[in-house]
C-alpha cells in the first residue's frame, strides 16, 4: 500500500473491539472514504459491519443519494440502511436538530441491527473547525478540546477513527479507488455559521489559526480537561460528605478552600445526579462565582440549577431536588 494511503489496520484499530458496527455513510468523500477503509480491513471477515444512510428529507435529490450509497455499500459487500427523518421540520436551528434527529436515528437502527458502536467519519478538518467554532462561542476548556475520538451514545460506542486524517487524503483515497462521492450544498451556505466560518479560512490561517493550530490548541485543551477532570473526581472523593439518593450535604469549610474550577465541577457533578440533568456552563459559572464569594465571606446563599437546589449556610452546604414550584409561582405580576 503507498505511504501516502491512509492504512486500514492502523486506522480502524479503535474498532477491534466491537464484534458489530455501524458505519453512518453520507455519501460524502469522508463517509465513502470510511466505507472503502471498512471494506478493505483486515478484520472485517470477523465483524459484522453494516452501513446507515439518513434521510433527512431537507434536499429533493436526498432519496435519491440515499439510494445510491446503498448500491455503493453492496458492491462492497456491506448491507445498508437508509433512515428517513420522518415529520414537519423545524424552521429555526435547523443543523442542529438534524443533527440531533440523525443521531437518534442511527442509535435506533444500531439497537435494532445488534451493533454496540456507531462509526462516524469526523476527521481533522472537521475537528479544527468545531474548535473554531467553539472558540467563537467562548466555550469552555472541554468545548475547545473538540471532538472525542471515543464516547458514548445512548448507551452504544461512538467511535471517530478518523479524526487523525486530514480531508485531502480521504478524497485521495477515494478518488485512487475509483468511488463517486457527492458534496453537500449546505456546505457552502453562508446561512450556516460554519459556513460561513469557513469561508474565512484563508484570512483566518493567514493570521495564524491554522488546521494545524487549532489542532495543537484541541490537544492541548484536552489534556489539560482530563487533568482537571482527575483533580476534580480526587477533590470530590475527598470531602467528608454524606451522599445519598437526591441528597449532598458537606461542611463548608473544605468546600471553601477548592479552588473555584474544582468548586465548579464539584457542584455541577452533584446537581448533574440529583437534578438529573446538566446546566450550561454559563449558568454553572454564574452561580459557583456566587457560591465561592458566599463560601469566603460566610454568608448564607441559595440558588436552584439544573433541576437541584443549592443551599448554603454559615457552616453546610446541601444539594438537593429542586423543590415543585407553586402554580403561578414563576409568573411575575
Amino acid at each position: 500500500m503507498p505511504a501516502d494511503v491512509p492504512d486500514p489496520d492502523r486506522v480502524l484499530a479503535p474498532l477491534a473491539g466491537h464484534e458489530q458496527l455501524l458505519l453512518a455513510v453520507s455519501g460524502g468523500p469522508d463517509s465513502m472514504a470510511l466505507m472503502l477503509l471498512a471494506a478493505r480491513w483486515s478484520l472485517r471477515e470477523t465483524k459484522r459491519i453494516a452501513v446507515a444512510t439518513v434521510d433527512h428529507g431537507l434536499r429533493a435529490e436526498a432519496a435519491e443519494e440515499a439510494a445510491l450509497v446503498g448500491e455503493w455499500a453492496q458492491a462492497l459487500g456491506l448491507p445498508h440502511h437508509i433512515l428517513r427523518w420522518e415529520g414537519e421540520k423545524p424552521r429555526t436551528r435547523i443543523q442542529e436538530r438534524a443533527r440531533t434527529a440523525r443521531y437518534r436515528l442511527l442509535a435506533e437502527c444500531a439497537r435494532a441491527t445488534g451493533a454496540t458502536a456507531i462509526v462516524t467519519a469526523h476527521h481533522a478538518d472537521d475537528q479544527a473547525e468545531t474548535i473554531l467554532f467553539r472558540l467563537a462561542r467562548g466555550s469552555g476548556i472541554a468545548g475547545l478540546a473538540g471532538m472525542a475520538p471515543a464516547s458514548r451514545l445512548d448507551g452504544l460506542a461512538l467511535l471517530r477513527p478518523l479524526l487523525g486524517l486530514r480531508k485531502q487524503a480521504l478524497e485521495a483515497l477515494c478518488e485512487a479507488a475509483g468511488q463517486p462521492f457527492f458534496r453537500d450544498p449546505s456546505n457552502e451556505n453562508p446561512a450556516y455559521a460554519r459556513a460561513r466560518l469557513r469561508r474565512l479560512s484563508t484570512l483566518l490561517e493567514q493570521q495564524g489559526l491554522s488546521v494545524d493550530a487549532l489542532l495543537r490548541l484541541g490537544a492541548r485543551a484536552a489534556r489539560a480537561e482530563e487533568a482537571l477532570a482527575d483533580a476534580a473526581r480526587a477533590a470530590a472523593a475527598a470531602l467528608p460528605a454524606e451522599r445519598g439518593e437526591g441528597l449532598f450535604r458537606v461542611a463548608a469549610a473544605p468546600v471553601a478552600a477548592l479552588p473555584r474550577e474544582l468548586l465548579r465541577r464539584v457542584v455541577a457533578a452533584e446537581i448533574e445526579r440529583i437534578g438529573g440533568s446538566t446546566a450550561r456552563l454559563e449558568r454553572q459559572e454564574r452561580a459557583c462565582d456566587r457560591l465561592h464569594e458566599a463560601l469566603a465571606a460566610g454568608l448564607s446563599f441559595k440558588a436552584t440549577l439544573g433541576g437541584a437546589e443549592i443551599a448554603l449556610t454559615t457552616d453546610t452546604l446541601t444539594i438537593r431536588p429542586e423543590p415543585p414550584r407553586r402554580q403561578g409561582a414563576a409568573r411575575r405580576p
